[in-house]
């Protein structure tokens, strides 16, 4: 049965430590949500409270109709999927992915055709009889999926779960992670450190920090509309230049940049915030163009680099230091004075205060 995943305020302590402080999460029934932030942020303490390793200081949990707050792991219907597998290694393939199924007392006959059949379904046809030893990480990751997902829960969770595995494989078992859990439905929480892998795999996905939730949105919107000046430089606005809202002009705002220069800022790509505010961008939002231009940030040209689809610039500005791409035909030589010109689909205009 695919039921959705609640989390009502909830605090957590490590001691005296506050790691969790009155998260609330709604994970509807069959999405996948990814929690994702650095070390310490918080992501795995909210994955140990719904897995039932750790009670919460207050709050509660209920995944459906069903509290979990108080509710012994063991009892909480929850398929796991660890960074470090987890496998028995004096066990086979096909008696690693069924030892769910023996726990809940099914029948030796069922319990062999339900995991032959999920083993299968992960792509590990012919091997049921091997071993651990005999497996490579992304075989062994297949068979842990295989094992959580045979028990038929109502909640699937992952706890950095492609970290051990290279590059590649890593992308070829995020395809069939999303593939399988799609096919069968199921409600998902997933921890992960790795911004793309959060993106490639969720249809939606909390940026956490110092235990609170930044924004929670679809890859697309966090990438293209971060909420706050966190949120942003997480996801690569590496530029963030200070700037004050003077006077309408027309169709545009203009602006007045930190230390010196006035912009016009279209009204039908830019929402402006407050009067005190930042143009956040990564560097190809802004694009290096000629020193006659009165539409952009002035700057002078620093080292360039080579990005194979663009050179990129270290630019000093009057608002400070910030990388900008220009065009490969065209390359800019060190010291230039040239206009920044900011590309409203990669820029957006944040609170100053939202950091």
């Amino acid at each position: 049965m695919t039921v959705s995943l609640d989390l009502s305020d909830v605090t957590a302590h490590y001691g005296n430590t506050k790691v969790l402080e009155d998260l609330s999460l709604h994970v509807a029934e069959g999405e996948l949500v990814s929690l994702l932030g650095a070390s310490g942020c918080g992501k795995t303490t909210t994955l140990r409270l719904v897995a039932g390793f750790l009670e919460p200081t207050s709050g509660r949990i209920k995944l459906g109709e069903t509290d979990l707050t108080r509710l012994p792991a063991h009892s909480r219907d929850i398929g796991l999927v660890f960074q470090t597998y987890a496998l028995f290694p004096h066990l086979s393939v096909r008696d690693n992915v069924a030892f769910g199924l023996k726990q809940r007392g099914e029948g030796r006959a069922a319990r062999q055709r339900k995991a032959d059949e999920m083993i299968e379904r992960v792509g590990l046809a012919g091997f049921a009889d091997r071993f651990q030893a005999n497996l490579s990480g992304g075989q062994r990751q297949r068979v842990a999926l295989a094992r959580a997902l045979v028990i038929e829960p109502r909640l699937l969770m992952f706890d950095e779960p492609l970290s051990n595995l290279d590059a590649k494989l890593r992308v070829d078992m995020r395809v069939e992670i999303r593939r399988l859990q799609q096919i069968n439905g199921t409600t998902a929480l997933y921890v992960t450190h790795d911004q793309e892998e959060a993106f490639s795999i969720s249809d939606r996905v909390a940026i956490m920090n110092a235990g609170r939730i930044m924004q929670l949105d679809t890859p697309e919107v966090l990438y293209s509309r971060p909420a706050n000046l966190f949120v942003a430089d997480f996801v690569g606005f590496e530029n963030v230049i200070p700037m004050r809202a003077v006077a309408e002009a027309g169709d545009a705002v203009r602006a007045e940049i930190e230390g010196g220069g006035m912009i016009d800022l279209p009204k039908q790509h830019y929402t402006v915030p407050a009067q005190e505010f930042v143009l956040a961008s990564r560097p190809e939002g802004l694009l290096v163009d000629t020193a006659d231009r009165t539409d952009g940030l002035p700057a002078k040209l620093g080292l360039r680099t080579y990005l194979g689809r663009a050179y990129q610039y270290q630019c000093d500005t009057t608002a400070g230091p910030v990388k900008a791409n220009g065009p490969l035909g065209t390359p800019r030589e060190e010291g230039e004075i040239v206009t920044l010109i900011p590309q409203p689909e990669q820029c957006c205009l944040l609170p100053r205060e939202a950091k």
